[in-house]
């Protein structure tokens, strides 16, 4: 009986020893001809990405995209899966733009008011959210239609990037993207790129076939006492738009610590470490 114990044993330590020796992870000496040899395996796969982003970018150079223009509604499919639809033909169009109409008519006459809270801004840009907030109040107040902050696909209302209002007309469910735009008198022909469309999938705003409006409201330049001359409203349906190109970095990225070689004297080291 002792005799048998030990033969079961002795089989279960040799099973144990065999399944260590064939699972267990291979180690390498640290020899330095081995170290050697895994830093040009990966100075290699170092060599071997750089070459791939060097065509990538001779690619990107061949297609002159800075000179090509593109249809903004395809763009818009293309990104969003949402079609652009004129404003000419809808059921809703002509309610919904009386409506655009009536409103920026309100929202320029209090601007150009004395109490206007654009008096002593030191910028035009920053005058662009009190017609914003005042196109989406008064068209929010429109009978028959609705107007809110575009959601993202990700479900969360956001004010930056475009469109910046969604118009919805309640009799038919029609969709309507509105862009305010503020542009100095005699601007109109300008080739100074002033509309911009970044496309990121997790805050796209677009999630719906719409039609896409905007507005530019012109002014007189006088900076800090603005009066606001008139406007028009595009149909964007129609825009044609170029891709600008270019390669960027932060000011994070540009003082990395172990990229700056000097810098003069300062009480504290505002450099990362």
């Amino acid at each position: 009986m002792n005799r048998r114990v030990l033969q079961i044993l002795c089989g279960a330590l040799l099973a144990g020893l065999m399944i260590f020796v064939f699972t267990r992870k291979p180690s390498r000496p640290s020899y330095p001809r081995w170290e050697k040899q895994g830093e040009l395996v990966e100075k290699s796969a170092q060599r071997r990405a750089a070459n791939a982003d060097v065509e990538l970018v001779k690619g990107l150079l061949k297609e002159n995209l800075s000179k090509r223009e593109f249809d903004f509604a395809v763009v818009v499919e293309a990104v969003s899966g949402k079609k652009v639809l004129p404003l000419a033909g809808r059921k809703s169009g002509e309610r919904v733009r009386e409506a655009i109409e009536e409103v920026i008519a309100e929202v320029v006459g209090k601007m150009n008011g004395e109490d206007s809270p654009l008096r002593g801004l030191r910028r035009i840009n920053e005058g662009s959210r009190f017609f914003e907030d005042g196109l989406l109040a008064g068209l929010d107040a429109m009978e028959g239609i609705s107007c809110e902050i575009p959601h993202t696909r990700e479900g969360a209302a956001q004010r930056s990037g475009y469109p910046d209002l969604k118009i919805t007309d309640r009799a038919t469910g029609e969709i309507y993207y509105l862009d305010p735009k503020l542009m100095e008198s005699g601007s109109v022909d300008s080739s100074l790129r002033t509309f911009y469309f970044e496309p990121k999938e997790g805050t796209l705003k677009i999630t719906d076939d719409a039609t896409h409006l905007l507005i530019g409201i012109e002014h007189d330049g006088s900076d800090g006492n603005w009066k606001f001359l008139g406007w028009r409203l595009v149909d964007l349906s129609v825009l044609k738009v170029k891709l600008k190109a270019e390669f960027q970095a932060s000011n994070r990225e540009v003082y990395e610590k172990s990229s700056v070689l000097e810098t003069s004297p300062q009480p504290e080291d505002d450099y990362r470490r």
